[in-house]
């Protein structure tokens, strides 16, 4: 078999590895790419208890922060969304932070519209009895973000630890809730295969044919030193590639990087688009009257 003369260039897939929940505050984390159905453009003044009417304002007293700024029906039940809880969830404390003349920024429909996702996607994750314990936690920001403590994710976040904990829970019930109701597996990122030194870009060695069949998997037969079939994932980019048990180049290890790479990736979308199918069902039995700021 020939050896091919280039490997292809790739870079890790962004969206694929987002797609398993990180520790931005956790509405962000579910990334649903539909509005809700029922959403109402309207004014910020809902006519129901607690409102305020801004008349073109883009802040607030400290003394409207509980004014309501939404709200959303699901199953005949009616919750009122409140300036305060917004700010709370974008700022990462319960302890808001003003502007330097005391007031508090209005939070945008956007905003509001995500917060509200939130709360309804964690309702229904605790419909199906979705919690997340504490060594589930604490396995999340060591193994998933790979930082030692809580307090070292709140620090490096500018969030107080109980914020931290909270935004984590909510990203290992997002994560668990995922798992249950989406069918598509998705496979670990591959690492890329190191560079060889100047010169040797072309020396077959052990490392590359170890990286090789790594990936291969039960695509190759280690016992007859060949392919085991010719119908799985690799075998038509890497045919004409020169692999055995012992011995493969650096070509041919980014080839199969690649491979990898774009067998992820596809995983990915796939795993996203049936997310966000299941989050779209979930919200379109829910109706939000959302408000906008009034000139």
């Amino acid at each position: 078999m020939s050896e091919k003369n280039q490997a292809t260039e790739n870079k890790a897939p962004e969206q694929g590895k987002a797609a398993r929940g990180l520790p931005t505050p956790a509405w962000v984390v579910i990334a649903v790419a539909t509005l809700v159905a029922g959403v109402l453009a309207g004014h910020f003044l809902l006519g129901g208890p607690g409102t305020v009417s801004l008349n073109g304002r883009t802040t607030l007293a400290a003394g409207e922060l509980d004014s309501v700024v939404a709200t959303y029906s699901e199953g005949g039940a009616t919750t009122s969304v409140t300036a305060r809880e917004v700010l709370e969830e974008i700022q990462g404390s319960s302890e808001l932070s003003a502007n330097e003349d005391g007031t508090y920024d209005v939070p945008s429909a956007s905003d509001i519209l995500s917060y509200v996702q939130n709360k309804v996607i964690l309702a229904d994750a605790e419909t199906r009895g979705i919690t997340a314990t504490e060594d589930e936690v604490n396995d999340f920001v060591t193994n998933r973000m790979g930082a030692s403590s809580i307090a070292d994710v709140a620090s490096s976040y500018g969030i107080g630890e109980d914020a931290a904990y909270k935004v984590i829970a909510d990203s290992v019930v997002l994560t668990k809730l995922q798992d249950e109701v989406v069918t598509v597996e998705l496979p670990e990122y591959p690492a890329a295969p190191e560079e060889p030194a100047e010169g040797e870009e072309d020396v077959a060695t052990a490392e590359y044919a170890s990286y090789v069949i790594g990936l291969l998997g039960d695509e190759w037969d280690a016992d007859a030193n060949d392919w085991a079939r010719t119908d799985g994932t690799y075998y038509a980019t890497l045919s004409g590639y020169d692999i055995s048990n012992d011995a493969a180049t650096y070509a041919a290890a980014s080839a199969a990087y690649s491979v990898a790479s774009s067998a992820y990736q596809t995983a990915s979308t796939q795993l996203n688009e049936e997310w966000g199918a299941y989050t779209d069902g979930v919200l379109s039995t829910v109706s939000i009257q959302l408000g906008t700021i009034a000139e």
